[in-house]
């Protein structure tokens, strides 16, 4: 395995624990799709569920630092310049009709920048992490954004309700994390997509930036993100191009 930090090793385990509840869940939704409570109330107990492990694992080491997740939202701790952010399903829809691709979101921000984030797909057993400087990874292995030059060669991925008059050739998988995972490893050429909460994407911003890739300026400070692209260096400016009305 490569070198990697401390905090990126913790973060590492903190996803793979939490990620068993996460299997375990999935594997009992089956029998509550018939049900007539219903899974959504299923699906928000795991969420939390996983997100209580993961907090539990990352306060062990670091009791100071301050976090902002998705279902509990900004708990300020006495070190304010150092943030976890945690999306605990990112995908929640695919889980709660028992499509199995989601992950488990973890980033670290100090004071205005993204410098570690990781994405696990559980079900895949596919893990993506980057730490600044140091290269972004696939399940130890070094990955890079995709080479492609022709748009037509390309294939894009967007979320949401969006109408997206464009040529672009696209998919809607229903987790921003693993797009942008995606983007990383060259399985995507590029990402677009609106309305978006900064826990969907921070771990996604830093494994893109370090597969080689480029990413839109977002603003750090909102927990709301309202636009993001991101691509390769050589396809980006051409998505941008074919999304004028984006």
């Amino acid at each position: 395995m490569n070198s990697i930090s401390l905090n990126l090793n913790i973060m590492i385990k903190a996803a793979e624990k939490a990620s068993k509840i996460l299997i375990r869940d999935f594997g009992e939704l089956e029998k509550l799709q018939v049900s007539s409570k219903g899974p959504s109330d299923f699906v928000t107990n795991s969420d939390k569920k996983v997100e209580k492990i993961i907090i539990e694992e990352l306060t062990k080491t670091k009791k100071k630092f301050s976090i902002l997740s998705e279902e509990i939202g900004k708990i300020v701790n006495s070190d304010k310049d150092n943030f976890w952010i945690i999306d605990p399903i990112d995908g929640t829809t695919n889980f709660l009709h028992g499509i199995p691709h989601f992950a488990i979101s973890i980033a670290l921000k100090i004071k205005e920048e993204i410098v570690s984030g990781l994405i696990f797909d559980p079900i895949k057993n596919e893990m993506f992490y980057a730490e600044k400087n140091c290269g972004a990874y696939f399940n130890n292995q070094r990955i890079r954004v995709s080479k492609k030059k022709k748009l037509d060669e390309c294939l894009f991925a967007t979320s949401g309700k969006d109408d997206i008059n464009n040529v672009l050739n696209t998919r809607k998988s229903g987790s921003a994390a693993l797009d942008m995972a995606y983007v990383a490893a060259g399985r995507f050429d590029g990402y677009f997509q609106k309305n978006l909460s900064i826990w969907d994407i921070a771990a996604g911003i830093i494994i893109v930036k370090e597969a080689g890739g480029r990413i839109s300026d977002i603003n750090y400070s909102s927990d709301k993100v309202i636009k993001v692209f991101a691509g390769s260096n050589s396809i980006y400016e051409k998505m941008l191009e074919n999304l004028n009305n984006f």
